[in-house]
This record gives structure tokens, C-alpha cells and sequence, in this order.
């Protein structure tokens, strides 16, 4: 076995590398795409650098963390951003505009307010009738603010 891993070059790692990129292409989501990059770059180091298996491999494993640690940062960095704009199963984004009738009278300050099928702890600077037509404008946590429409 030592003799085998002795005799790597760098065909054997630019093959490793097409292959895993292969496997990729099966529909791994990204798990075989870093390591046969890792794979490639260290096939393209060994084309131009004697260096022992040992080190290869250590290369391997260092740059299979590493491509795959900058793409996870950069992955949750952008889902961050996308998760700003969605509203898909955020209800506190989805409530945002929507309007509702008051049910009695409030002086102002925190209430229950009716929105869809649940009731929300509800604040407003201005006193309210009851009947009234609010819209919520802002939501910060389990309080909606609204405003009168």
C-alpha cells in the first residue's frame, strides 16, 4: 500500500479530482464539488512541486476544509441576505399591511387585536374606537404596532 501511495503523481490527483467532480454532477449539492477542486489545485501543485504522499494528502485535507469553510461562509452570508427579503414562513413579515377591524374602545398603548385566526398584543399611540380600521405597520416580536387607516 505504501508503495502505491509512493507512487502518486500528478495524473492520479487530476483524475481523483474529475472524478469527485463527476460524482458531483449526481446531485450532491456541493459536498463532492470542494473536494475535487481540493483535488484538481493539488494535482496542478504536484505537476510543478516534488512533494512526498504525505504532504499530498495533508494538502488535500487542508485545502478540503478550507474551500469548503470559505463556501459555507459565503453560502450563510447570502441565505442572511435572502431570508431579509422572504417572507415564506416568517409570519411576522407576512402580517406587515394587513388590516383589521378594533373590536372596543382603547385609550392608546397595548391591546388585543383579531388577525386572521389568532389575536396579537397590538400597540397604538392614538386612542381608537371601537370599529375602527387598523393596519399593521411594524411587528417587533408578539407586539404588532398599527396605525389607524
Amino acid at each position: 500500500m505504501i508503495t502505491l501511495l509512493s507512487e502518486l503523481n500528478h495524473w492520479h490527483w487530476l483524475a481523483f479530482g474529475l472524478c469527485l467532480l463527476a460524482v458531483e454532477l449526481l446531485g450532491t449539492a456541493g459536498y463532492f464539488l470542494w473536494l475535487g477542486i481540493s483535488a484538481l489545485i493539488v494535482g496542478m501543485i504536484v505537476s510543478f512541486l516534488p512533494i512526498s504522499w504525505q504532504l499530498q494528502w495533508m494538502s488535500f485535507a487542508s485545502f478540503s476544509l478550507i474551500t469548503t469553510w470559505l463556501w459555507w461562509r459565503k453560502q450563510l452570508s447570502t441565505d442572511k441576505k435572502d431570508d431579509a427579503h422572504r417572507e415564506l414562513n416568517q409570519k411576522d413579515k407576512q402580517l406587515i399591511g394587513k388590516t383589521s377591524v378594533v373590536e372596543q374602545d382603547v385609550e392608546g398603548g397595548q391591546f388585543r387585536l383579531a388577525l386572521g385566526d389568532t389575536t396579537w398584543t397590538a400597540e397604538c399611540d392614538t386612542p381608537l374606537r371601537a370599529g375602527t380600521r387598523v393596519k399593521v405597520v411594524e411587528v417587533n416580536g408578539i407586539v404588532v404596532k398599527v396605525e389607524p387607516v
